[in-house]
């Protein structure tokens, strides 16, 4: 949910800023576009080179420094960011924002922003819990301001109490929850996606496979995830991470990704086979490495069990979703698919070009659905045009 998202991390001074450093790590792992703040305190504790290396941005911490000439540097960030993040939150800073005080880069970026302002307090439970405080916190409360309240536990000062920050990967949980879609047609619904390649091995040495990446099934996952659904994820050998919220099933051969999607099958919703799987594997599979020999050699191949014809023979009130890459004639040999595999849908794309396809980015794909369906994409990023396939998809059979 966090994939180009722009956080602006504004970062007081207390004990707390070390948190900080690993808050800008996750966030940045999981997708955003980190910047950061730091105040004149925050500095004494770590230095602005550690945010940089962490967010790779600039630093900001001089409301004069203006790193480009062209804008004034706090109104931009204010005007640039889609959620800040106040952490650690010092009780001074807390009661400069509740009066309108802007003295510094950090609160005369905050006056002039419209977008969310989370604040994460951190300081001594007493000083949390002073009257003075409280009357600042619900001040802000009251302006619109969110608030990420401070676990209990040991605190720097040597007291256990209310006061500590947040633990980072919680902070970055409530970001990416934030940023899910309002409308969820998915929730509670059960899909599974097949990714990815498989290899069908020869020897132990070698294996025969083909050269998808497992880009675009892993882009539909994230699309079905975001949309609320139950995501699971059966993967051939691929090198990608693992998308969170997704249960990830790792297999290697066609016949270990049949056992795993029909083991999911029966209660699923949703099935879209987007995996590359191989057609054929070799028949006999030799158990040490197949010494070079004089002359032609030559290996006996057998046919795999073909997945989607397997479920669509199978289906009884799931949406089935194939994908046919192709190098000619996409639309017929798409069409075709689409009735001798009984599914509902197949999304085709070319992959005779090498500027989308198997391990590109971009894909450029057309939807041949039942009833004569036909859509067409324009080349887009896959995650976005995952997205936008599998909206439509929803839309018409109005789910």
């Amino acid at each position: 949910m966090l994939t180009n998202k722009k956080i602006l991390l504004c970062v007081t001074g207390g004990i707390a800023v070390y948190k900080a450093v690993a808050l800008v790590s996750k966030l940045t792992q999981a997708g955003a576009t980190v910047k950061v703040i730091l105040s004149e305190s925050a500095m004494e504790f770590v230095q602005p080179l550690s945010f940089q290396v962490m967010s790779k941005n600039d630093v900001y911490f001089d409301t004069f420094d203006e790193k480009d000439s062209s804008v004034i540097a706090h109104i931009d960030l204010a005007d640039w960011a889609d959620l800040i993040i106040v952490a650690p939150a010092t009780a001074n800073s807390i009661g400069k924002l509740a009066n309108g005080i802007a003295d510094n880069m950090i609160t005369t970026t905050l006056l002039a922003a419209t977008a969310p302002v989370w604040i994460a307090p951190a300081m001594n439970v007493h000083m949390y819990d002073h009257p003075a405080v409280i009357r600042n916190i619900n001040q802000l409360a009251a302006d619109g301001y969110q608030f990420i309240e401070p676990s209990e536990g040991y605190l720097a000062c040597g007291y256990v109490g209310k006061g500590r920050l947040e633990e980072p990967e919680k902070i970055t949980a409530l970001a990416s929850k934030f940023f899910e879609p309002k409308e969820q047609p998915l929730k509670g619904k059960k899909v599974i996606v097949t990714a990815g390649p498989t290899r069908e091995r020869i020897d132990p040495v070698r294996y025969l496979s083909n050269f998808s990446t497992g880009k675009m099934g892993y882009a539909m996952a994230k699309a079905a995830r975001g949309l609320g659904a139950n995501v699971t994820l059966v993967s051939g050998p691929v090198a990608l991470a693992k998308p969170a919220g997704i249960n990830v099933v790792d297999v290697e051969s066609a016949e270990e990704m049949l056992q795993a999607v029909l083991a999911e099958y029966d209660d699923c919703s949703i099935a879209i086979k987007t995996a590359a799987v191989a057609d054929y594997r070799p028949k006999n599979q030799m158990g040490q490495k197949m010494k070079k020999q004089e002359g032609d050699a030559a290996i006996e191949l057998e046919r795999t069990t073909d997945i989607l014809k397997t479920l669509g023979e199978r289906k009884q009130n799931q949406l089935l979703i194939g994908f046919a890459a192709e190098t000619n004639d996409v639309l017929h040999y798409a069409e075709g698919k689409l009735k001798k595999k009984n599914a509902d849908y197949i999304v085709a794309n070319d992959v005779s070009k090498t500027d989308r396809g198997f391990g590109a980015d971009e894909n450029t794909v057309t939807i041949v659905g039942k009833n004569d369906f036909l859509k067409s994409y324009p080349s887009e990023n896959k995650e976005q045009l995952a997205k936008k396939v599998l909206a439509d998809i929803i839309k018409r059979e109005g789910l």
